[in-house]
Parts: C-alpha cells; structure tokens; sequence
C-alpha cells in the first residue's frame, strides 16, 4: 500500500490510517471515502500523489 502526500505535506500512511477521522488503520488510500479530506489543510483526496511520483520534496 501506498503513502500518499498532500502540497501540504501531510502524508497518508495506510499502516496508520487516519483515526481522526475514523479511518482505521490498513485502509488503502485508494478505498477512502470521497468525502475524506486531508486533515492538515482540508484538501480533497484528489490532489494527493504517491509518495514516491512526488513533484516536490
């Protein structure tokens, strides 16, 4: 599974998920709701790149 980084540099672990927000661990981004949203600056999940094919550092 994938991290996924937000502009804001917000990274999405799926090891970790997003508890905040009810997201349990082991859950592929890719299986978030759409609703979900990065909890750092409130971005929409489609603005997120993989980790690895990041344009910025």
């Amino acid at each position: 599974m994938a991290k996924m980084k937000c502009s804001c540099r917000y990274v999405f672990d799926p090891d970790k998920g997003d508890p905040k927000q009810g997201i349990p661990a082991g859950t592929p981004f890719e299986d978030l709701p759409d609703s979900w949203c990065c909890p750092r600056c409130k971005r929409k999940k489609d603005k997120f790149v993989k980790v690895d094919d990041e344009p910025f550092n």
